[in-house]
């Protein structure tokens, strides 16, 4: 059984596709945010979403990291159609890159983001690859009425963290207003939040299916927004997948223990230092 969250606010109101072949408006769609590798949670998020009458879905990136072979996301892309836009590990992975320009600045994030960078890299084929830096930094199409940016951290910087504690609502605006659009869709952070902040100005965090939220929960998250000419509903919902299998595939690729832990308890483990402190204090650590 799968419940659905109503995010506070709101009213009722070769590898993979190719890029740009979508049609450019609807009126529901499903967004995931960062996979991280995590190939059960996209297929049963995949599945939940057409059931639930999604026209399109999209992927707003962070493919590969975190979780064990990366390489298996790709045939659920390519068979279910999904829209991806390019994150920083994808851009990175699909350079070759040093690290994974997730914008961590304490020493402990940046360990653990090393660890799951230098994984993903050595474990993801050069075909996938290539396709990873062609990938779009950003999708736009229309939602009813209202024009909507899909893009990975914010329009204007691909690894921006936006939280819901500390981001005002007139920032949110003038990304909006400068990217030429109503509704944002981002993620970066790996925890899920919705604002309006105009009469048709929306900012929307679709989450992480790669790892749960921090909230002592095995499930993950995904947004599905709708749309009614130019007013916007969002529904977060929750993904219930074989999280046992998941955790048992990352130790047999020798995956750290912590990253196990977090897939395994619903609570994160590594890259807390980034959060501010009302979203810390939610956590367990």
């Amino acid at each position: 059984m799968v419940e659905s969250a109503r995010a506070p606010g709101t009213e009722d109101a070769g590898p993979v596709p190719r890029h740009g072949a979508q049609p450019d408006r609807f009126d529901r769609v499903a967004v995931f945010g960062g996979v991280y590798s995590n190939h059960l949670a996209l297929g049963a998020a995949v599945e939940d979403a057409r059931a639930r009458g999604a026209e399109a879905l999209f992927c707003l990136g962070d493919l590969g990291g975190f979780g064990p072979n990366p390489d298996k996301v790709f045939p659920v892309l390519r068979r279910e159609g999904v829209r991806v836009v390019q994150g920083n590990y994808d851009d990175s992975i699909g350079r070759g890159l040093d690290d994974c320009r997730c914008g961590y600045t304490d020493p402990r994030d940046n360990h653990y983001a090393r660890l799951a960078y230098d994984y993903a890299l050595s474990n993801t084929s050069g075909a996938h690859r290539q396709w990873l830096a062609a990938l779009p930094p950003a999708i736009r199409f229309r939602l009813g009425t209202l024009r909507v940016l899909a893009c990975h951290g914010s329009p204007r910087q691909v690894n921006e963290f936006l939280w819901e504690t500390t981001t005002p609502s007139h920032f949110l605006a003038k990304l909006a207003a400068d990217a030429g659009c109503d509704v944002i869709l981002g993620g970066h952070t790996g925890i899920h939040w919705a604002r309006r902040f105009a009469p048709r100005g929306w900012y929307v965090n679709a989450g992480a299916l790669g790892r749960p939220a921090n909230d002592g929960r095995t499930c993950v998250w995904y947004a599905m927004v709708t749309a009614d000419g130019g007013r916007l509903s969002v529904d977060f919902v929750p993904v219930r997948y074989d999280h046992e299998a998941l955790a048992r595939e990352m130790a047999a690729e020798g995956i750290c223990e912590e990253f196990i832990t977090t897939i395994r308890t619903g609570w994160w483990t590594t890259c807390l230092e980034i959060l501010p402190g009302k979203e810390r204090a939610r956590g367990r650590y």
